[in-house]
């Protein structure tokens, strides 16, 4: 995997580019499961070790999780970057230890005061661009161990605040069931963003409390619940994205002329050239094969990710 930042191009010998072995999975992912056992499944399926997923979903937690087999592990680290949505239902008046339903009940409070009106209004505080403080149970590292194997081992975890970025907050339903109220809601955000945290923080604004009951990804990027399948179909069809597809789907695409595809295909910075579009864009052959991810760099633009074909 290599970093958008990263000041050195990964090369990537491939004379099957998008061979079966390589190539991206949309798994629409079970609940109970963790996102390590949705890969360690895939792995069994596609005959390889070589396997990772984009952006960690909670065992409770359903819906879109990217695999990446192969040499397509490489695009993962630049598919997490991407914009994701999420379905989740909020339970004001109760906080837990994990700020979910999996966590140990800390305080009930009678929460049926609020209705949509007062729901709505306190979210609108939520929407732009915010800090937010992750779940101590996150899979943030404090100290080069993750949050929550530090919590776990009975430490108190406190996190440093982090900038997200949250486009839009739609409420659904809301049910009152003394002595909650429970929220349907659908974010769309920037990742980093963590659901459980908005929860938690409507709930303290509120003074009620909260803590999230349900939780579905139902976007990674360009990838919906329609492009997803469950493991189940996986292992009687192996049906995947191709490398050449997924970048095309997920990136800007810039169209390369010979001379340049040669340069791409060596790792070279091509000077001169300004793309339109701003972080990472994909660069395709004259012939429409995918070659690279490449990035701005003053008055040039520099490899992130090549793959070479054969010859």
């Amino acid at each position: 995997m290599c970093a958008a930042t990263s000041a050195v191009a990964t090369v990537v010998d491939v004379s099957a580019l998008d061979a079966p072995g390589d190539a991206v999975l949309i798994i629409d992912k079970p609940p109970g499961l963790s996102s390590h056992g949705v890969v360690a499944r895939v792995r069994r399926v596609a005959g390889t070790r070589k396997v990772g997923h984009a952006g960690t979903l909670d065992p409770m937690a359903t819906g879109v999780l990217v695999i990446g087999v192969g040499r397509a592990t490489r695009l993962l680290g630049h598919l997490m970057t991407t914009v994701k949505a999420y379905d989740a239902t909020i339970r004001l008046g109760e906080v837990t230890s994990t700020d979910d339903a999996e966590g140990e009940s800390w305080a009930i409070t009678d929460a049926t005061g609020h209705d949509r009106a007062s729901v709505e209004h306190a979210l609108h505080a939520f929407v732009g661009d915010i800090e937010q403080v992750p779940s101590t149970v996150s899979a943030v590292k404090v100290g080069g161990r993750r949050a929550y194997a530090r919590v776990r081992a009975g430490e108190q975890v406190e996190l440093a605040a982090r900038a997200v970025r949250i486009d839009s907050i739609e409420v659904g339903e809301v049910r009152h069931r003394p002595p909650y109220v429970d929220v349907d809601v659908s974010v769309v955000c920037s990742a980093g963003t963590y659901i459980r945290a908005i929860a938690r923080d409507l709930g303290a604004g509120l003074a009620v409390g909260g803590h999230l009951t349900a939780l579905r990804r139902t976007r990674v990027g360009e990838f919906t619940l329609a492009d997803a399948c469950t493991l189940e179909t996986l292992e009687e069809r192996y049906d995947a994205v191709s490398i050449s597809e997924a970048a095309r789907r997920s990136f800007p695409v810039y169209g390369l002329n010979d001379a340049q595809a040669a340069m791409v295909r060596n790792g070279r910075t091509i000077p001169g050239l300004s793309l339109d579009a701003g972080g990472v864009v994909a660069f395709f052959d004259p012939a429409g094969a995918f070659l690279a991810l490449y990035e701005q760099s003053g008055a040039a633009v520099r490899p992130v990710a090549v793959f070479v074909g054969e010859g």
